[in-house]
């Protein structure tokens, strides 16, 4: 199976909390480019609503299944219908999440575990579960959804933030495992986008976010071009829109010069490990 790179034509990608937001505006846009598309989400009705509406041209087969990305019974037995019905996905995003804003000290210890068991370990459950046949194929490309609050700390997401957080760290793990055995890993960090998700942040964000830290909302259509074009690309970090550009560069000063040079610890240790084996 060859690499996505300058097409989605034919290809097969499934989109976690593609029924609103950021992954349908990924899944329509896909279709749009000739991929085959497989929807997740929790809501039947609102995901049954988003399915009817992708695009489809002659030749394209989409799908969808409810499934509770929380849940690894769920996600497994989703991923093993997904695989049944339409083979085993080129790409995965992982496009489910969600935030709770509010003062630390005021916000639930219920709502801390609710933010990583979705934003993180929905993720990894997502992961764990398409791994295995796309490294017997030894193909496939995983696209992990963090934030801006996933490398900034934003006033008000202590809960939210550490989530995404771990989201980056997982990535970076899994971009220096997966690349040697032919999988192919990117990490985007959007931007505030004006989604059914952020109005329900806007119920319990503090007075302090909302003043002080809130920037222009951008729709998720650009957002989710921007991915898929960084996508094409092979890029690992990718980053949409100006601002969080200028962000993340003001956070690393030195941009991704970490990356090649952990290629190239990672390298010399594989070449130990070679000649302790022979």
């Amino acid at each position: 199976m060859a690499a996505i790179n300058d097409s989605f034509q034919g290809r097969l990608a499934l989109i976690t909390g593609g029924s609103s937001g950021l992954g349908l505006a990924l899944a329509n846009l896909l279709a749009a480019q000739g991929a085959n598309v497989w929807l997740i989400a929790r809501r039947k009705d609102v995901l049954e609503d988003a399915y009817k509406g992708l695009p489809a041209a002659s030749g394209q087969h989409h799908g969808r299944i409810s499934a509770d990305v929380t849940d690894w019974g769920q996600v497994q037995a989703a991923v093993a219908n997904v695989t049944a019905e339409a083979g085993l996905p080129d790409l995965l995003i992982n496009c489910a999440g969600l935030a709770h804003p509010g003062y630390v000290q005021e916000l639930p210890v219920e709502v801390f575990h609710a933010m990583m068991d979705l934003d993180y370990f929905g993720t990894v459950n997502m992961v764990k579960a398409l791994l295995p046949g796309m490294l017997e194929r030894g193909s496939g490309h995983i696209v992990n959804i963090s934030s801006g609050a996933g490398f900034l700390a934003p006033f008000g997401y202590s809960a939210y933030s550490p989530a995404k957080y771990a989201v980056r760290g997982f990535s970076d793990v899994l971009r220096l495992e997966l690349k040697p055995l032919g999988i192919r890993l990117s990490v985007a960090f959007p931007p505030d986008m004006d989604t059914p998700g952020m109005a329900n942040e806007n119920k319990t964000k503090p007075f302090e976010t909302t003043d002080a830290f809130s920037s222009k909302l951008l729709s998720p259509e650009p957002v989710a071009k921007a991915i898929l074009n960084g996508i094409k690309r092979g890029h690992y970090i990718i980053l949409p829109g100006m601002e969080i550009k200028m962000y993340y560069y003001l956070t690393f000063l030195v941009g991704n010069a970490i990356y090649p040079l952990m290629d190239s610890i990672l390298a010399g240790a594989r070449r130990k490990k070679i000649n302790l084996n022979k």
